[in-house]
Order: structure tokens, then C-alpha cells, then sequence
């Protein structure tokens, strides 16, 4: 039966269930032993460093606290399962031990109380590593009814939307988002190790530049100023390039008013780096050595299963152009093309949607899009990208209709996107001046003229190479995670009414 589905008999056995909960809070609060005036608890240990080390830890006297999963009341012993942090373990409670009184209050606690257990550890005859509790302290009493134990939390919205449940119940859940911690600490490490410096960048922005995306807009009422929610990270970022510091990054949300689906959320976490005096072809290395690196230290292996396909990070990462692609999955060579009339007219042939305002570039980009992305599983960089969808990015010196940059692809999704950084400011201006052209044509997506940017590039920036990684796409893949609302811990829902 699915969770959000309750039959007329089941609705006021639930509601029994919780008035006898705040029925039992009432008399001890009566009592004068409210479980929520209690404030601290000295904890030694979690589950599984008991577990992990039990030869050291057979006899010793231990504390542990946690919610109650399970209870088994068999006369004058009883056991229950407690689940802190790191899992789950037994108590043996016995009335002898504890002393009548504190069995008697034992007997009427709640599957989600959260108690505090201290005892010895042990071994039941059955092998089972348990606290032969010696006390037993409720500290908070539950007063709703936590979803069945054996099918648990199944409800995939309940799931988003009552997180906490979610985490209670399904041990997988919660060891995804601690190894989304993991990731980020390891990204951290990788990159401080690397020399790289973390800062962080204004959220509210004048102009939300940077990316292809339409901004979420606010009201500043101090200033009485529109401002925009950020869409990226880059130009501040590159503003401190300009400012001398060679080697940053920042790890933080942005924010982009767009529609969900599996792998977009309307905020969601971004990572942009920049590295003075290389290129796009330093920070594909990076990039490999640092996904490699990840997949070793959170995985194990640079060798990991997604949805049940094999992905090899072990080996070089594959080198595509972006013209070299379409021409491998669509038969159409652009290198051939020198039009934009003919390119629309190639978008006709092969079903491909355009607009009036696309040109060449914008129509090898769509081309990509329906014909390439989905076939890129192993790591794949699909480099050289046409001018028109490029705008912050350098051209190649010996092609000047394409730029340095790349996007790394692993099973058929965009991992990252990186150029070698456009830092002439004559001819940013001119970029900035075709997207504004964009923009009066309807692009909402297209970026305005940010005249302190150019200010900075007139400063002088050094020649850099920039990335952007998505994080919650990246913590996806090494958690074998199938959408992206799994590794966000409150994703954006629609509200219930």
C-alpha cells in the first residue's frame, strides 16, 4: 500500500496511537520528569565503533543515545535497538539491573523515543554485540508514529518532503548525503593541496551573469534596487584573478528559474575554479586527477558502477571535438557547412528545432544536444565549442568560429564545463554586445553587459584557465544516485495544496 494512502482503518488507530503518546509525555511532565528539560548527555561511543573494536571494547562501560527501533518485552528482560550516527545496537534491558521503577518506565517508551543506553558490552548467546544496560534515559519522547518497519519510508515525495523520516528509516539514504559530506571535504582536500584558495562571492548580484540561465529576481528595499539571485560563480571569481590571487575556487549555491526534473533543481550547488597562467587544457588534467582522485577515496576505486554500467576512470579520459561528435552520430560534417542558412537548412533535414536568431555555432550546439550527449557514458571531454555559445571563452588562435573549451560528459550527462578564460576586454565587450542582440530577440537566457567586468579585464587578467563543476551531478554519479532530489537533502517540491 503506498504511504500516503490510509484506509478508514487504519486513520484512527494512528490517531489513537498519538494521543496515548501525548498521553504518556503528560504524566511525566506530571511526574515532574519531562524527557525535553533534560540538556545533555555524556555519549562515549557510536554503534559501530562498539561494533568495529570489540575485543577492545568487551566489559567496558559505555554510553551511547539514540532513537529506539525496535522493542521486545519478555517479562522481567526485554531488548530494544538503538540508532545513533553510524547504525544500530542491541541493549539487553533487565528489571534486576535498571531497578523495578526504571523497567516499569522502559515498558511504556515508543518505537522513536530517543533514549540514552548505559551498560557493559556483551555478547548474547546468539553472537550479537549488544549493552547490558545498567540505565536507561528517555530524553526525547516521539510523538508520531514512525512509518512501518518493514517497508519503511517507500513514498518517494514523503521522502523529499519529510527528509527526516527518510533518514530514520532508510539507512541507504542517510549514507548518501554522508558521503556527500565526504566528497565535499575530499574536493577540499584535493584542491587546498593543490595550492588553491577558497573564497566566496556575492549571492545577490546587479547582473546575474556567467551562464545561460534565466535569474530569479528580488527587491533590495535598503537600496531600492532590483537584484537577482546569482546564476554562477565566474565573474566575481575572475575579478580576483585581476586581483593577483592565482589559484581560487568557491563551493556554493546558485540559483537558476528554471523547471525541475531528474537532474535540475531550481538551486543547486556549484563549483568554479580558476587558475592563472594555464588553459583549458590544464584544467582537463585537473579535472581528470581530481575525479580519479574522488572515485578512490569515496568509492574505493576509480572503477565504479552507475545504474549498473561500468565507468572506468581509471584510464585516460576520451578527447572529442564537438564538431568531430555530430559528425560521428548524425552523419553531418560542419567542418563543411559555411552558412548559417545552410546549417538551418541541415536543422530541417534532421528534425532539429531552432529559432530565428540562431546562427552556425547555435545549430552544431543543438545537433549535439539531440544527437551526441546520451551516447557519452565512459569520461568522456568534448572539446571546441562554436563561438556563438561561448561567450566569457577564448578563440582558437588557428579557428577563430570555435573557442577553448570543454564540457566532460559521463553517462550522457555534463559533469563540468571549462574554458580557457577570455580575458581580452576589447573583445568581451563585443561578445557582451551579440548577447545583448540575443537578449532583444527574446533569448532570456543571454547575458547582460557587466561594465565592471570589463573594468577588470581593461585592469589586465593573465591568461587563465576556469571551471565550473556540478556538484550535486558529481555526488549523483559516486553515490549511484538516480535523481537528483536523492542527493539534495530538501529539494524544491511543489507545495501540497
Amino acid at each position: 500500500m503506498a504511504e500516503n494512502t490510509k484506509t478508514p482503518r487504519q486513520e484512527p488507530d494512528l490517531n489513537q496511537q498519538r494521543k496515548v503518546r501525548r498521553e504518556k509525555l503528560a504524566a511525566l511532565q506530571e511526574a515532574g520528569r519531562d524527557p525535553f528539560q533534560i540538556t545533555k548527555v555524556d555519549v562515549t561511543h557510536h554503534s559501530m565503533d562498539i561494533k568495529d573494536h570489540y575485543d577492545e571494547m568487551e566489559g567496558k562501560t559505555v554510553t551511547v543515545a539514540g532513537r529506539m527501533m525496535f522493542k521486545r518485552v519478555m517479562g522481567k528482560a526485554s531488548f530494544c535497538n538503538i540508532r545513533d550516527l553510524k547504525g544500530d545496537i542491541q541493549s539487553y534491558v533487565a528489571r534486576d539491573l535498571i531497578g523495578e521503577e526504571s523497567y516499569k518506565d522502559f515498558k511504556k517508551y515508543d518505537i522513536g523515543d530517543i533514549l540514552a543506553v548505559t551498560g557493559e558490552v556483551f555478547k548474547t548467546k546468539t553472537g550479537e554485540i549488544s549493552i547490558h544496560a545498567s540505565r536507561v534515559t528517555l530524553l526525547s519522547k516521539s510523538l508520531q508514529v514512525l512509518p512501518e518497519k518493514f517497508h519503511g519510508l517507500t513514498n518517494t515525495d514523503m521522502r523529499y518532503r519529510q527528509r527526516y523520516v527518510d533518514l530514520i528509516m532508510n539507512p541507504e539514504s542517510k549514507e548518501t548525503f554522508i558521503k556527500r559530506s565526504q566528497i565535499l571535504k575530499e574536493i577540499r582536500n584535493f584542491l587546498d593541496a593543490q595550492g588553491f584558495m577558497e573564497v566566496e562571492t556575492p549571492m545577490l548580484v546587479a547582473n546575474a551573469g556567467g551562464a545561460a540561465a534565466r535569474p530569479f529576481e528580488t527587491h533590495y528595499n535598503a537600496l531600492d534596487e532590483d537584484v537577482k539571485l546569482r546564476i554562477s560563480l565566474e565573474l566575481y571569481l575572475k575579478r580576483l584573478i585581476v586581483g593577483g590571487l592565482e589559484r581560487v575556487y568557491e563551493i556554493g549555491r546558485v540559483f537558476r528559474n528554471e523547471g525541475v526534473d531528474t537532474r535540475h533543481n531550481p538551486e543547486f550547488t556549484l563549483m568554479e575554479l580558476y587558475q592563472a597562467y594555464t588553459d583549458y587544457e590544464g584544467m582537463m588534467e585537473l579535472t581528470e586527477s581530481m575525479f580519479r582522485y574522488l572515485a578512490e577515496k569515496v568509492c574505493g576505486s576509480a572503477v565504479i558502477r552507475y545504474n549498473d554500467t561500468v565507468i572506468d576512470m581509471s584510464k585516460p579520459f576520451a578527447r572529442v571535438t564537438m564538431i568531430d561528435a555530430v559528425k560521428e552520430y548524425s552523419g553531418v560534417d560542419f567542418n563543411l557547412v559555411t552558412s548559417d542558412e545552410e546549417a538551418k537548412r541541415l536543422a530541417d533535414e534532421h528534425h532539429i528545432e531552432y529559432e530565428a536568431r540562431h546562427r552556425k555555432g547555435d545549430i552544431i550546439n543543438l545537433f549535439f544536444e539531440e544527437f551526441c550527449e546520451d551516447k557519452m557514458i565512459q569520461p568522456t571531454f568534448v572539446c571546441d565549442h562554436p563561438v556563438e555559445v561561448s561567450p566569457l571563452t577564448k578563440k582558437k588562435p588557428d579557428n577563430p568560429e570555435l573557442v577553448e573549451r570543454f564540457e566532460l560528459y559521463i553517462y550522457g550527462r555534463e559533469m563540468c564545463n571549462a574554458y580557457s578564460e577570455l580575458n581580452d576586454p576589447i573583445d568581451q565587450r563585443e561578445r557582451f554586445a551579440a548577447q545583448e542582440e540575443a537578449i532583444a530577440a527574446g533569448d532570456e537566457e543571454a547575458n547582460h553587459t557587466d561594465e565592471d567586468f570589463l573594468n577588470a579585464l581593461e585592469i589586465g587578467m593573465p591568461p587563465t584557465g576556469g571551471i565550473g563543476y556540478g556538484i550535486d551531478r558529481l555526488v549523483m554519479l559516486l553515490t549511484d544516485a538516480q535523481a537528483i532530489r536523492d542527493v539534495l537533502l530538501f529539494p524544491t517540491m511543489k507545495p501540497l495544496d
